[in-house]
């Protein structure tokens, strides 16, 4: 096999391997049709199954009842940053942001183009290390919206905020999507770009619960209604058919593997491996995030200099340890610990870095 390294970019990010192999030995040949997925046409019984199959897996790991709507959707998660108010918001209802990093941002920016919006708290003054806490949205807000991960500064939400009652809360999980056991049902809507903890990067899941619906207004664009696309079955177009296949052998992969359940296990596993080594290390290397903020995907962490980062990125690749390097945005390094990074993996990371550390502290 072609050699394979221990992969911690961001997104596009790893995937399992048995995954890759299964498509692999599919790619020619899709389920006894004689083409390959990337040319089969998205209106064949046999790209049905995949499209039903990969639904159901979605309602089945995320425990989403059937009044939730699974969209497979193009344009990543940040084409939903102006497609939830285009959808949602309600005239002379605010729409309500916690501002946790640069995708949080970004979607306050374009929900601004809808109407009036309330950033109602945020963690900006301390280069978003950390989670807001006792974040409060008021009873006429048309929705609450947060992101639930925050991979440029590697932070998450450990404890979901409260909405009053009949304010739907949005949640973007583009980096933490079933990362671990969670209740869903308590978000209207979720969405998430698949290329770091689904599949690759060219789909993005959606999840709409049912009543929201109803708020569509008529004056947007067919391509912009969530209407539209469950209607059709996420097919009004021609879906991103290689992506949305990936993304339902992943599926099937976490559910052979235990499921939510195991992967939250082994991805606290994963993540206390590389927190422990980095808050062991006498301050040679430093935890970007808060403690109490701190991800289970995106570890960030500095070093003394940006010129000794550079050479442990370097010396990284020599063990085939890829990814490292942190977000243009605010440096240092970053390893992210995505569902398909295998324990194997953070071990390898682990004791590349205790090394390191012993070489040049």
């Amino acid at each position: 096999m072609t050699k394979r390294v221990y992969n911690f970019y961001p997104g596009p990010a790893t995937l399992p391997l048995p995954v890759l192999e299964k498509a692999r030995d599919e790619f020619l040949d899709f389920m006894g049709t004689g083409i390959s997925v990337v040319e089969i046409s998205h209106r064949t019984k046999e790209w049905q199954s995949v499209m039903d199959d990969a639904t159901n897996l979605v309602h089945e790991m995320m425990k989403l009842p059937t009044e939730y709507k699974i969209l497979w959707l193009m344009g990543g998660a940040s084409t939903q940053f102006y497609m939830v108010p285009a959808n949602i918001s309600v005239k002379g209802k605010p729409m309500e942001y916690v501002d946790t990093g640069t995708w949080s941002t970004n979607a306050i920016k374009e929900a601004k183009l809808y109407g009036d919006v309330k950033v109602v708290a945020s963690s900006k003054e301390d280069n978003f290390s950390f989670i807001p806490k006792d974040i409060r949205f008021s009873e006429d807000a048309a929705y609450a919206h947060i992101t639930g991960n925050n991979t440029i500064y590697g932070t998450e939400y450990h404890e979901w905020p409260k909405v009053p009652e009949d304010v739907p809360l949005v949640v973007d999980m583009s980096s933490n999507l079933m990362d671990r056991v969670i209740d869903n049902t308590q978000f209207g809507v979720i969405y998430a770009g698949a290329q770091k903890n689904l599949g690759p990067a060219g789909v993005t899941l959606v999840a709409v619960r049912e009543d929201l619906l109803k708020r569509i207004p008529e004056n947007i664009p067919t391509m912009m209604k969530w209407t539209t696309h469950v209607q059709k079955g996420s097919m009004f177009n021609t879906p991103s058919v290689f992506a949305i296949y990936i993304s339902k052998l992943s599926l099937e992969y976490l559910k052979e593997t235990g499921g939510v359940p195991a992967m939250e296990k082994k991805n606290r596993e994963k993540a206390k491996l590389l927190y422990d080594t980095i808050d062991n290390s006498n301050g040679f290397y430093k935890g970007h995030a808060r403690k109490d903020s701190r991800s289970l995907m995106n570890v960030t962490f500095t070093m003394p200099s940006p010129e000794l980062e550079d050479k442990c990125v370097e010396e990284a690749l020599k063990r085939n340890l890829v990814g490292l390097k942190g977000h243009r945005s605010v440096g240092g390094m970053r390893a992210s610990l995505y569902n398909a990074m295998s324990l194997d993996g953070v071990k390898e990371l682990t004791k590349f870095l205790t090394e390191f550390r012993e070489e040049h502290q």
